[in-house]
């Protein structure tokens, strides 16, 4: 349709702006408007705006020849996008060989390196290999290859950059005793290294952090965007009743809330094989019926409404993160309305940076930090903007894959963070940063009743992309 319009005005040496042009698409019947126009433009025109489409139907009323008046249609334009080089579909490399871990851990050095030499406190860094033949103090970074515990209580971290290791001593006496280090995380340290030149000794440890100064800067548009994630479709526990409500919902109210968008953080069904004995929890045992029936419960969600859908460790994908979008065999009867991306993903939505992130590294957090657990997830996303990082721990339950960029880094500052996986549902902020963990659309499962968790089920998060407030809206009861 753009095209036949664009030639129809090219024949008349006319050229409509982008904003006139939009004007123009929006309509009900585009080409019937675009000929009332051309009739009602003064014959010396060739550059038309909107504001001469405006003064056209201001002034003369044009009509269809149903004379009835054409109106602009006033239809939401989505304005969302994914933010180049965050997706990996399509640009997987990994093969599993040694080359592509070497170089999968040269990127999360460098990338996290240039984050903590950015810092005002510290600065640029020096090799490990010159660093440990000085008498003063130096400032280094390093990934942490391993932390022990000495007999005397003391930290002893071991870490490596491209040109050596260092074993980095932390007295118990130290301020520094309480700082929490994982394996194969990225820091800065400062220290002196000892007479005997085996040792540095840590005076400060610095992390990639978001910056304390970050902040939401207010803006005009009214929009708003959703979060839904863990929907688990073909579980027994699925929640339809409380999901009919919430599209019950967003059927009545999302116009008038200007709620555009909605963002599905994974596990949107609850897959096949995941755990053992899974099948005695499923409604539906066919994954690609689970996929069809979810299909079908988004086409009740009002068109206006774009939506983000990416995979997690319950879906029909690769278990090992970074994650590539759903397969098209999975998705083929989905909406064209629905934008398929991969786990982790950010997006652009109205100028505001959203990152999110299905959320299986907090699996591994939980393990290997004492103080982090299932009931405070927002704690363990305040870790990964502290460290920068979504999955820094490599080998353990959560698996990663080598690719030559590492797409966990947290490269860019989101102004939310967003994640799901452990079906609890909460906000908070975080230096600026509005994180979310977006609750669950299935009720307790055998499993979470084993191991007495209590999941926070059907709530919708939603953020004004004005102001940052966030409302955590609850379908669990009537």
């Amino acid at each position: 349709m753009k095209e036949a319009i664009l030639s129809e005005a090219a024949k008349r040496r006319l050229f409509f702006s982008p904003d006139a042009m939009e004007m123009i698409l929006s309509n009900n019947d585009p080409m019937g408007f675009t000929n009332t126009v051309f009739s009602h433009l003064a014959d010396n025109m060739m550059f038309v705006s909107k504001k001469d489409i405006m003064d056209c139907i201001a002034g003369d009323k044009i009509l269809f020849q149903s004379e009835r008046e054409i109106k602009p249609d006033n239809r939401f334009t989505p304005d969302i996008s994914v933010i180049k080089g965050s997706d990996v579909t399509g640009e997987s490399t990994c093969e599993g060989k040694v080359n592509d871990f070497a170089q999968y851990f040269k990127s999360r050095f460098y990338t996290l390196k240039r984050m903590i030499e950015k810092r005002n406190d510290f600065g640029r860094a020096m090799d490990l290999s010159r660093a440990k033949t000085l008498d003063r103090e130096v400032k280094v970074i390093g990934i942490v290859y391993e932390k022990s515990t000495t007999k005397n209580g003391h930290t002893m971290l071991t870490i490596e950059d491209d040109s050596d290791t260092a074993k980095v001593f932390i007295s118990k006496e130290s301020p520094l005793a309480n700082e929490v280090f994982v394996n194969d995380e990225v820091i800065g340290i400062v220290g002196k290294p000892n007479a005997q030149r085996t040792l540095l000794m840590a005076e400060k440890i610095v992390r990639p952090d978001i910056p304390r100064n970050n902040a939401w800067e207010v803006s005009d548009t009214p929009s708003k965007i959703a979060f839904l994630s863990d929907v688990h479709v073909g579980s027994t526990t699925f929640l339809e009743s409380d999901w009919k409500r919430m599209i019950a919902w967003l059927k009545s109210n999302s116009v008038k809330e200007d709620l555009n968008y909605i963002v599905f953080p994974g596990d949107v069904v609850d897959g096949i094989g995941v755990f053992p004995d899974q099948d005695k929890e499923l409604e539906v045992l066919d994954i690609y019926e689970q996929y069809d029936i979810l299909a079908e419960y988004l086409k009740d969600i009002p068109d206006h409404i774009k939506m983000v859908v990416h995979p997690g460790n319950h879906d029909a994908a690769r278990l090992a993160e970074p994650q590539p979008a759903l397969n098209s065999v999975f998705t083929k009867t989905f909406d064209s309305n629905i934008l398929m991306v991969g786990n982790p993903i950010y997006l652009n939505v109205e100028g505001r940076t959203v990152m999110s992130y299905h959320g299986k590294s907090m699996d591994d957090w939980i393990a290997g930090v004492q103080y982090l657990t299932y009931d405070d997830p927002l704690r363990v996303m305040k870790e990964m903007c502290i460290h920068r990082h979504l999955a820094p721990i490599y080998g353990q339950r959560n698996a990663l894959a080598p690719e030559k960029k590492d797409y966990l880094a947290m490269e860019i500052v989101p102004d939310i963070f967003v994640s799901g996986h452990v079906h609890g549902a909460g906000q908070d902020v975080y230096n600026g940063v509005r994180l979310i963990n977006a609750s669950t659309w299935q009720s307790q499962t055998e499993y979470q009743r084993m191991h007495n968790f209590n999941p926070d089920p059907s709530i919708m998060p939603i953020v004004s992309l004005s102001d940052g407030r966030i409302e955590m809206r609850d379908f669990s009861k009537a």
